[in-house]
């Protein structure tokens, strides 16, 4: 029995949120990102109003102001985001548990079991497509297929709000006439390297020599034939075995110049709590902790290392931070920005071997205090508690380091 495989695809995720909280707004350009006040960064994402005047994905602030001046930012709100898209994996849990995420606003559903109970792809994609409308206030664009190349494919052809099947009998009328840089993984470059070629079409690039792809391309070459013929057979992977995002991270650029190694520590404290605080928040842990440097000359650099057990404890995540820090930086310049990241996700209930010198008391100790300091700053404000460091430099700790931090999408040989 061949496979049944849905990709559904927020539309302009971030944007759609924010409209729900924005009654106000209703009718007019709105994006998300960047510094509203200052207009400095790029635009996350942009709703379709704004998209018809030209705002894209990755635009600067001013450059998108330029092309559509009525044009309305919203700083982004990634916790309020992660929480959405939980609850369209509630919805999606209803019809399977492989459920595979593709960042926050995709995902992956294989519901071939779920058809003698459910009904077929395109029965099931409706009911999901109705209950995001009802339940959360969103749409979604569904792609159907027998693979998941395919059921992205889908999804992408036809925006806001549709249902688009790309089956084993009908992929090569509907995706081979479709410009090759539609699929998965054919970037600027690539795209670049296949048109030398004379590789326009998703269909130019299946009736290639696959021998030659791979000269050109190496491995990847014969991925992306493989793709384009639709033989892509990848699983997908059971829900809550990895997390929908790569990394959370926060980085600050200090209020002063950082002279001293405490300097450093204190920052880096601030940066970890806000970090540990939104892993638990959305119940994810992480298993590699990164740092980065920029001294006050610019020059910067990033330094990782992976930790024995996944935590999001604050201590934890800073003490390995401020270790990563004193390996790798001799104070030749004073330094302007800092940075922390925890990166390789899991969600709370991965299983792990624990070290056998591990005190697991204290762990939960650590976690109780973390949690107790989460839901007094939930009800009174970041400033209600704070650690003793905090009260060694008063400049300096004045930082909210709650205010900014980043997520990354997780990629699909991951």
């Amino acid at each position: 029995m061949g496979r049944t495989i849905l990709h559904s695809d927020v539309n302009c995720f971030y944007a759609s949120v924010e409209h729900l909280h924005h009654p106000e707004l209703e009718g007019k350009p709105i994006a998300v990102g960047g510094d509203p006040e200052s207009r400095h960064g790029i635009i996350l994402t942009a709703d379709y109003i704004a998209k018809k005047h030209g705002v894209k994905t990755g635009m600067a602030l001013w450059q998108a102001k330029q092309v559509c001046p009525e044009l309305t930012f919203i700083a982004p709100r990634m916790d309020l985001y992660l929480r959405f898209s939980r609850m369209a994996h509630e919805i999606y849990g209803d019809y399977t548990d492989l459920q595979e995420p593709y960042g926050i606003d995709e995902s992956w559903l294989d519901v071939s079991a779920s058809a003698s109970v459910k009904g077929d792809g395109e029965k099931i994609a409706k009911e999901i497509s109705n209950r995001m409308k009802k339940e959360l206030g969103i749409t979604v664009s569904i792609g159907i297929s027998y693979n998941k190349i395919f059921a992205k494919l889908g999804s992408d052809y036809k925006k806001p709000d549709a249902i688009t099947t790309m089956y084993e009998n009908e992929f090569q009328t509907k995706a081979w006439d479709l410009p090759v840089s539609d699929l998965l993984y054919v970037g600027r470059s690539t795209h670049q390297k296949l048109a030398r070629f004379g590789i326009k079409s998703i269909g130019d690039l299946a009736r290639t020599d696959e021998k030659m792809l791979n000269l050109q391309l190496g491995k990847m070459g014969s991925i992306l034939w493989a793709f384009a013929n639709g033989y892509d057979d990848s699983p997908v992977k059971i829900e809550n075995t990895h997390a929908p995002i790569k990394s959370v991270g926060n980085s600050t650029t200090t209020p002063r110049d950082l002279l001293t190694d405490e300097d450093v520590k204190i920052v880096l404290y601030m940066l970890s709590e806000s970090v540990a605080s939104r892993l638990r928040k959305n119940g994810f842990r992480c298993r590699v902790v990164e740092i980065s440097v920029r001294d006050n000359e610019l020059y910067s650099f990033t330094r990782q290392h992976k930790i024995m057990n996944a935590t999001n404890i604050t201590g934890e995540i800073a003490e390995e931070a401020y270790r990563i820090f004193k390996e790798n930086y001799t104070w030749h310049k004073p330094i302007r920005s800092i940075g922390v990241r925890g990166a390789d996700l899991v969600t709370d209930d991965y299983w792990e071997q624990i070290d056998l010198f591990c005190s697991m008391e204290k762990r939960e100790k650590l976690m109780k205090m973390d949690g107790a300091m989460d839901e007094l700053r939930r009800r009174f404000g970041y400033f209600c508690v704070q650690r003793g460091i905090m009260y060694q430099d008063k400049i300096l700790s004045t930082l909210d380091a709650e205010s900014t931090h980043t997520v990354h999408p997780h990629g699909y040989f991951g």
